[in-house]
């Protein structure tokens, strides 16, 4: 990928692979074009959602400026005119004619729209493969190379460990890597650093309890709230990460509705693609419910006579039944 590392090509396309490197390189190749033409009116455009007209003006000339950067997200859902209004601005800027802007592309992968892929990429796109980190050693190596970018190392053994918890969660693992950059000097960290983290932080076990609730998966979301409390972390911790789990939910679904953007949330961009893949099943109604739940556990957990525990678990068993259970 080593394009990334200078200015982008006229027309790019981000392709698949992990979601949050695919995500990443976005903001890369945002970053850099900005660089590049810093006076940039920056538009973001769902292709899901505009048309070739639509198209046509954002890579235009505007008031604001003379350039601008575009943003294509969902390239997989463009239709037939606006994939051809692509094609034409695409073979245009790499033949030579005056391009007002810059386009960066996101697919999410997969077979869809592979045609357009393919026309983009033969009228002078440029692809970018984003990898997918599914083999532990992609994941492993993964980790390795986010040290490197904060200019520090890590064990071996350490990096497995870190994988071993977190797993496939990308942006956590991303996340942790530059917590333990900050919070430790060691160079490089050990398995010991690595473990104090996982032990000291409730935050890393609430998300996976919470990440597990929101998907249904009761008996896993349950077992890891145990798992935590045995460890000493306090369950209004666990209901904190349960709650930032369920507003980020809320946002997705405000999102996917129409009803605010995603600048609007104020949401890691990664959290909220992530967020909006687990939307799944979920209505308003249930989302309330769980909401109540929470407040009620909340306040269990703050009174002398409450029962914490018992109010988190009743609430791990409302998130996973998506508030069908009340």
């Amino acid at each position: 990928m080593a394009r990334t590392t200078a200015a982008p090509a006229p027309f790019t396309i981000v392709l698949g692979g992990d979601s949050y490197l695919n995500e990443q390189t976005m903001r890369d190749l945002r970053d850099r074009a900005q660089r590049q033409i810093p006076g940039a009116e920056l538009i973001e455009f769902d292709a899901a959602d505009g048309d070739q007209y639509a198209f046509d003006e954002a890579v235009g000339p505007s008031l604001l400026s003379d350039s601008a950067i575009v943003l294509v997200r969902a390239l997989q859902n463009a239709d037939d005119q606006l994939g051809e209004a692509m094609v034409a601005y695409c073979r245009g800027a790499n033949a030579g004619e005056p391009a007002s802007g810059i386009v960066i592309a996101q697919h999410e992968g997969g077979m869809k729209a592979k045609r357009l892929v393919d026309q983009l990429v033969k009228a002078g796109a440029f692809q970018e493969k984003i990898p997918d980190l599914k083999r532990p050693e992609a994941r492993i190596n993964f980790v390795m190379q986010r040290f490197e970018r904060e200019h520090r190392r890590v064990d071996p053994m350490a990096a497995q460990q870190l994988v071993s918890v977190l797993g496939d969660r990308t942006g956590e693992l991303a996340a942790m890597c530059a917590q333990l950059c900050f919070d430790f000097d060691d160079d490089p960290i050990g398995l010991d650093r690595v473990n104090q983290y996982l032990t000291a932080n409730p935050q890393v076990t609430g998300f996976a309890v919470a990440d597990a609730a929101v998907e249904g998966h009761m008996a896993e979301a349950i077992m890891s709230m145990r798992a935590a409390l045995q460890q000493g972390i306090d369950p209004i911790a666990l209901i904190g990460a349960l709650a930032m789990k369920l507003r980020t939910i809320a946002k997705a679904s405000a999102v996917r509705a129409g009803r605010i953007s995603r600048a609007e949330t104020k949401t890691n961009p990664w959290v909220l693609n992530n967020a909006m893949r687990q939307l799944s099943g979920w209505t308003s109604a249930g989302l309330g419910a769980c909401i109540q739940m929470l407040a009620w556990a909340d306040e269990q957990g703050k009174s002398s006579g409450g029962d914490p525990v018992y109010a988190l678990e009743r609430s791990i068993e409302t998130i996973s039944g998506k508030g069908r259970s009340l």
